[in-house]
């Protein structure tokens, strides 16, 4: 095939997400890996408004532009429909069938399209098992499809699934799985380096960087992992269900057409403000970042962990001038270690800049948590030029916590945010509000 074409228990995701024991990481996390002070005029502490519970493994919201309406998938293969009265019973699209679920494997993503209110477009991320063109020895396939809605938003229209796009997975872990529509009406698509630990053994090719084996995230020519792509669902090319945008960096250069930037290792989730766009990479098993992604850029792994060298005592802060003309290996805007610090977890989780002002000293923010929450969210305010972001941790209130003791994703909708995740009362879909309510 060409390049075209949750849990069975919760810790499993959250294994996945912290990486591998066997790094070749050195050193111990530092408290200062990122900068961590008392931001002006934050709020004391975050409620949770729940608007949904009861679920599994809730992994990312939709919002219909035209009716008071939420699209919830959840890891097994279903995508929840929830209303001003609630969940409903019967689910918009039920993928079970042909979803594997399980560790980081399922239904992933999704993102409806930017005219959904007219043209009823959905766009789902799942992992299948291997599908034709899958090499005998990987995990699975990675699929990206575009299913109808039906005009009442409560369904799909039967065999409407369009197979848009499918990518080889040579192990379970590090699949990504976020969809999002940019401002330019483009669909953006985060890819993991293709699993296993440190981007090497099966499936992870040989790159530039000799200090380190492997390297998919520093390869553009042999696969699409370790990147963020981007592509026009509104266009095709022959056989090609999309085209690929004019302006995307490797076009007419060497490199796969549909890379947007790369050198990810596990951009889990991704989120747009404005014309920017935010990824969220879990890293090895020392630091956690978020990059502000811009056209070409290379985010550094497995040359680098964050700031810090992967593997390595020293490494550079660009590639060969062989490779693509010397590319910098840009840094994070937040980053955090596993412990010792405010800000500390094991598995990032990008949320989005607060728009609303429902939670007053928020809006402005950054607001982004770890899988591993401990009672807090987190903030970073957004700076100008380079160097990392001033972070802060937030307590959830008193009696919300227990709601949220695994953070999985979060949404935006008119400028509020939303958190998914599992606490006391399963899976569940809650609203950060004022901690008074």
């Amino acid at each position: 095939m060409d390049r075209r074409h949750f849990l069975r228990a919760t810790g499993a995701l959250a294994a996945g997400f912290a990486g591998c024991t066997a790094s070749q990481s050195t050193g111990q996390p530092t408290a200062d890996a990122t900068p961590t002070e008392t931001v002006s005029d934050l709020p004391e502490a975050i409620g949770l408004e729940t608007l949904a519970s009861g679920l599994r493994a809730p992994l990312d919201i939709a919002f219909a532009p035209d009716a008071d309406r939420r699209y919830v998938a959840e890891q097994q293969g279903v995508v929840s429909v929830h209303e001003a009265d609630g969940l409903r019973s019967e689910p918009l699209l039920d993928l079970r069938d042909q979803v594997t679920a399980g560790g980081e494997k399922g239904l992933l993503g999704i993102a409806l399209h930017p005219d959904f209110a007219t043209n009823r477009r959905l766009f789902v991320r799942y992992s299948s098992p291997p599908r034709q063109g899958t090499p005998d020895s990987y995990s699975h396939t990675f699929v990206l499809s575009e299913f109808q809605v039906s005009q009442d938003g409560r369904s799909v229209v039967d065999g409407s699934e369009q197979t848009v796009l499918e990518i080889p997975e040579p192990q379970g872990n590090h699949n990504a799985g976020a969809i999002v529509f940019g401002a330019d009406g483009y669909l953006y698509i985060g890819v993991g380096d293709g699993g296993a630990g440190g981007d090497q053994g099966r499936g992870h090719v040989d790159d530039w960087y000799d200090r380190v084996g492997g390297g998919n995230g520093q390869d553009v020519q042999a696969n699409l992992l370790g990147s963020i792509l981007r592509i026009d669902v509104d266009g095709s090319d022959g056989d090609q269900p999309y085209a690929i945008p004019d302006d995307n960096p490797l076009v007419d250069g060497p490199g796969l057409d549909e890379y947007y930037a790369w050198g990810f290792r596990n951009p889990w989730r991704l989120a747009v403000d404005g014309q920017d766009l935010y990824a969220g990479d879990v890293g090895q098993n020392r630091f956690e970042e978020i990059d502000r992604v811009v056209a070409g850029g290379n985010y550094g792994w497995n040359v680098k962990e964050g700031t810090h060298c992967y593997g390595a005592d020293n490494c550079p802060d660009s590639t060969p001038a062989s490779v693509r003309g010397g590319e910098p290996l840009l840094d994070p805007v937040v980053e955090y270690p596993h412990s010792g610090a405010a800000v500390s977890g094991i598995s990032v989780i990008v949320g989005n800049v607060y728009r609303a002002s429902a939670i007053p000293g928020l809006d402005g923010q950054l607001v982004f948590g770890d899988y591993r929450t401990g009672g807090d969210l987190f903030v970073a305010t957004p700076q100008s030029g380079d160097g990392l972001w001033p972070t802060a941790a937030i307590p959830i209130a008193d009696g919300d916590a227990g709601k949220l003791s695994q953070l999985l994703s979060f949404g935006r909708h008119e400028g509020e945010l939303y958190a998914l995740g599992i606490g006391d009362g399963g899976g569940g879909v809650h609203r950060l509000v004022a901690p008074d309510g």
